[in-house]
């Protein structure tokens, strides 16, 4: 038996719009009950037009352990599916509080927020049926491209709390996976919800995403590294293992965008077996 079953509930943080949404609607598919946690209410007006099904939708800040105080009082605790998916971009260099606040607050403490508000929960109703937690990372904070610190950093953080998660549950039968999408056409990119902008060449759809999602949690990955219409699953691999490689062969950090490793680092992607 699957999650995604009749009755289940899932609660979706970052759901009114982009992949959040996508896996809200496959959800109610499946008929499960569905409640939505987004920060924009434009966005969840939208959603709530739009989404046919058993829907709640709650407008918080996954940043406050008050909102989610408030998340937990009007949801329950009888959350079957739970995907920590809430988070924000931005641009900023060294010296810019603000950035560095605003997104570590949302994307790495949203979902320790959301962990300890729910992982207890799940563990009492162990055994009860299956059920599953989703957080969403970033390929960013894998192979850590140079220019967005914060971000890399915050996707970086969620990946181990990911990895410390799945341990820490190994002997349950609660599903965890960690979702890392690769170039998909959302929010962050401009597809706010109501915009008309055409999906880019080479991006995957936010529908994409959430099946591939399925997919890959039918057979209880945990790693779930999404390729695109440009990036292949081959290529992504290669980048992850040349990132470990400046560790392992005691390189300086970031050598694939170093001007004097970037032959190297071609010639090594070319040549390179996965």
């Amino acid at each position: 038996m699957s999650v995604f079953r009749s009755s289940a509930h899932a609660l979706i943080t970052g759901g009114a719009s982009g992949v959040g949404y996508s896996v809200a609607q496959l959800c109610l598919k499946h008929s499960m009950r569905v409640s939505i946690v987004d920060f924009n209410q434009s966005s969840l007006d939208i959603a709530g037009k739009s989404l046919k099904g058993e829907v709640r939708l709650i407008k918080a800040d996954v940043s406050s352990r008050q909102d989610w105080a408030s998340i937990r009082e009007q949801v329950g605790t009888d959350v079957d599916f739970l995907m920590l998916n809430a988070g924000i971009g931005g641009r900023g260099t060294w010296g810019d509080e603000d950035y560095f606040d605003k997104i570590l607050a949302t994307n790495l403490g949203g979902v320790v927020n959301g962990l300890n508000a729910y992982v207890p929960s799940f563990k009492e109703r162990d055994g009860k049926g299956p059920s599953a937690i989703v957080i969403t990372g970033s390929k960013q904070g894998i192979t850590n491209p140079p220019g967005n610190a914060a971000y890399n950093a915050s996707k970086a953080a969620v990946k181990t709390l990911a990895e410390h998660l799945s341990y820490d549950l190994k002997d349950t039968s609660i599903g965890v996976h960690l979702l890392v999408p690769g170039w998909t056409f959302t929010g962050l990119s401009g597809n706010t919800p109501g915009s008309e902008k055409a999906k880019p060449e080479g991006a995957w759809s936010a529908d994409q995403v959430a099946n591939y999602m399925y997919a890959k949690m039918q057979d209880k990955k945990f790693y779930i590294i999404c390729p695109d219409d440009q990036v292949t699953e081959e290529t992504d691999k290669k980048r992850m293992l040349w990132s470990v490689g400046d560790i392992v062969n005691e390189r300086p950090p970031l050598t694939r965008w170093r001007d004097e490793y970037k032959e190297e680092a071609e010639k090594w992607m070319k040549e390179q077996k996965v």
